[in-house]
């Protein structure tokens, strides 16, 4: 087996997780990589800090919102510590930076990436999802872009109660007066900012697709799954991988017609009249991807095949009827480590 060092984010396993400790978990059962991890984390309590049967140190990285000279600086310096083969970013508010970044990092760094191109990344964006959708030849909901709240008012003369109303990266509320639409307006506003989208609720089950895409218009692997419980906040904490051949032609149509390269997840709803509607493109591995690995599909391990020049054979069947259920337990963490990675930045 190679050895390789793979960065990773999002190693916030909490109720709202974030993709990392699913992807580090995928890449600990490569049958091709012996892969040691570096996580790069924004927060001081995220867990997976302190797991360290996954991961084998941590570094603190500025927040996306600081921007691109900032990260460039702290990866110069974790070079200088660590040798890093591939960086793996899993939020959708640091990709930007990472995407304009990647050349700089591949020749300044020697750190591979694999990464949708900006256009990609920028067309899918929930703001644009209508037009997408037209080009792309896929149902959406119908939605409008809000940039101040008094527009919230006229939503009314366009769309009927409940609606959805939605963070540019994160958080979606069902609403079912305009009360309730200010509420969540002013709620999701001030954690991601503006513009807000409201956008149709379209009644039906909801299913996902985990997706890799070469960047040439090849679907490398996709496993659909429905979701069996939901939080409150409206994350999976249970579900289970389905056959479904619409949804996968679905996915495979919108990687020849827009050539992704990297991780995606769908998500979509699927009507009694079995016509589906696509609700978001997340342009990253979701959460629930270690479940594409328990299916047989091991996503991450394709990416990282990917972005070290490998060319990789498309996954052409999955097993139907894999569960997965999250749960939560305690660690027991020594209080030098939380110390150690709040004052120097790194565990």
């Amino acid at each position: 087996m190679k050895k390789i060092s793979v960065a990773v984010t999002g190693l916030n396993a909490i109720d709202s997780p974030g993709p990392g400790i699913s992807v580090i978990r995928a890449l600990r059962e490569s049958k091709v990589f012996d892969v040691r991890i570096i996580g790069l984390s924004y927060e001081t309590l995220e867990p997976g800090i302190y797991m360290h049967d996954l991961v084998d140190k941590t570094y603190q990285v500025p927040l996306p919102s600081t921007g691109m000279e900032l990260l460039m600086q702290r990866l110069a310096y974790i070079c200088s510590q660590e040798k890093m083969d591939v960086i793996i970013p899993n939020f959708d508010a640091e990709l930007f930076n990472y995407i304009k970044l990647s050349d700089r990092i591949k020749k300044e760094l020697g750190i591979s990436t694999f990464l949708p191109d900006l256009d990609a990344f920028e067309a899918r964006h929930k703001v644009n999802l209508s037009e997408y959708g037209k080009k792309h030849g896929i149902r959406v909901p119908k939605s409008k872009t809000i940039f101040n709240i008094a527009e919230l008012s006229t939503l009314k003369q366009e769309f009927e109660y409940p609606l959805a109303i939605k963070g540019k990266f994160y958080d979606a509320t069902i609403v079912y007066s305009y009360e309730q639409a200010v509420a969540a307006f002013n709620k999701i506003a001030s954690k991601w900012g503006l513009p807000i989208i409201a956008q149709e609720f379209v009644r039906g089950e909801e299913v996902n697709v985990t997706a890799i895409g070469d960047g040439k218009g090849a679907l490398i692997g996709a496993v659909p799954m429905k979701k069996q419980y939901i939080t409150d906040k409206g994350k999976a904490w249970s579900g289970i991988s389905i056959d479904d051949n619409k949804l996968l032609d679905m996915t495979r149509r919108l990687m020849t017609s827009t050539k992704w390269r990297g991780g995606l997840e769908l998500e979509i709803v699927k009507t009694d009249a079995e016509e589906y509607y696509l609700l978001e493109i997340n342009p990253r591995f979701p959460a629930w991807i270690y479940l594409a690995v328990g299916c047989g599909q091991n996503h991450p391990e394709a990416l990282v095949r990917m972005a070290l020049g490998e060319t990789v054979k498309p996954f052409t069947t999955y097993e139907v009827g894999k569960l997965f259920v999250r749960y939560s337990y305690d660690m027991i963490v020594d209080l030098k480590e939380f110390e150690k990675i709040s004052t120097s930045g790194e565990l």
